[in-house]
């Protein structure tokens, strides 16, 4: 649904260039949930401001749907009106809401339908339709400043879906809301990429975004994706940093001739006692160090911090039988040794 190949974007800065873009090759497949995820000034808000071309891309292509938007872009007036009408196929989420204060939530809503010219009665029973869609049928009158910051970006995205996209970009669409809101417009969002079949793509610089409800992600650094895939795949990654972020486990080999493991689990191994099953089979103490499990996409999946004792030559068959039983085994520590993590790869989209 969205592919942009080889995106540059560079600014001009007091004289001085900057690239927020450099070389960027993303794909999101339809109907997936994807978010970007990396520090401020990594290039988060320049990609998707791209996307639908708000930002012109220095270099590269941005295809959406199937739609190559660059070519448009700047090309007399006929791309300009193919443009506009492309852009009204994707819809844009902010993180500060962009409501007009002196309209009504309903006017807001009504504003993209009415800048592409639809009737004020087609106007009303969409808007109404939408407002009902996220939730605040009861607010069609209100203004505004009447409403809570879950509520304004709720209008925001009744707004965004105006022009029934195929696409929902949020730029950074719950950073500004306190945790229960953000997890109440999380669902939102997944319900409408549900019902609606849209194909969602979110900037955030918050990892339990990623693991709430994207399917998909990608981990931005200094203007390049320095890896991406579907999240269970970058689970079961070796040395994948998103992986090491959304599921954080600590702890430390308590002396020489330990071998420290951190094992994945995803699927069905999830819900068996495999730790269980290696202490007794090959009868030996295993310490938990650390470990964090949650559900993402509906599945249990998690990560532990396992002490084996002995060192790594000791321990390559009780390390074989987790792989046996579908697990990731990364060793990354042995006989307080660290272990050099394996060269971060993009996963296979």
């Amino acid at each position: 649904m969205i592919t942009t190949t080889g995106l540059t974007k560079v600014y001009q800065s007091r004289g001085r260039e900057v690239t927020a873009l450099d070389g960027v090759d993303l794909h999101v497949r339809e109907g997936e949930v994807f978010g970007v995820i990396g520090q401020s000034g990594a290039g988060k808000s320049s990609l998707i401001r791209c996307v639908n071309l708000l930002e012109r891309p220095t270099s590269g292509t941005v295809t959406v749907a199937g739609q190559d938007l660059t070519a448009l872009a700047g090309r007399g007036r006929r791309a300009g009106k193919e443009l506009r009408e492309a852009r009204s196929r994707i819809g844009m989420v902010f993180q500060h809401f962009n409501l007009l204060a002196s309209r009504t939530v309903r006017d807001n809503v009504e504003l993209p339908l009415e800048i592409l010219g639809v009737t004020g009665r087609e106007r009303t029973r969409k808007a109404l339709e939408l407002l009902d869609l996220v939730g605040l049928a009861d607010k069609a009158k209100a203004y505004p400043g009447q409403l809570s910051g879950g509520q304004k970006q709720r209008v925001g995205i009744a707004r965004a879906l105006a022009g029934d996209p195929k696409v929902l970009l949020s730029d950074e669409a719950t950073s500004a809301l306190d945790p229960e809101t953000t997890r109440s417009i999380l669902q939102l969002l997944r319900d409408l990429n549900q019902q609606l079949g849209l194909t969602v793509l979110l900037i955030t610089h918050e990892m339990d975004v990623v693991k709430t409800i994207c399917d998909s992600a990608a981990l931005m650094q200094k203007g390049r994706i320095v890896e991406s895939g579907t999240v269970g795949d970058l689970l079961a990654t070796p040395g994948s940093e998103l992986a090491h972020e959304l599921f954080p486990v600590g702890g430390t080999a308590s002396g020489p001739d330990r071998t420290v493991v951190d094992v994945t689990f995803h699927g069905d191994a999830a819900g068996r006692p495999v730790i269980s099953q290696l202490s007794r089979t090959y009868n030996i103490d295993i310490s938990i160090l650390g470990a964090a499990m949650d559900t993402v996409g509906g599945k249990q999946i998690g990560r532990m911090r396992i002490e084996l004792p002995g060192r790594f030559e000791e321990n390559v068959v009780p390390i074989g039988f987790l792989r046996e039983q579908g697990l990731q085994a990364e060793v990354v520590e042995t006989a307080s040794v660290t272990v050099p993590a394996p060269l971060t790869k993009e996963v296979a989209k």
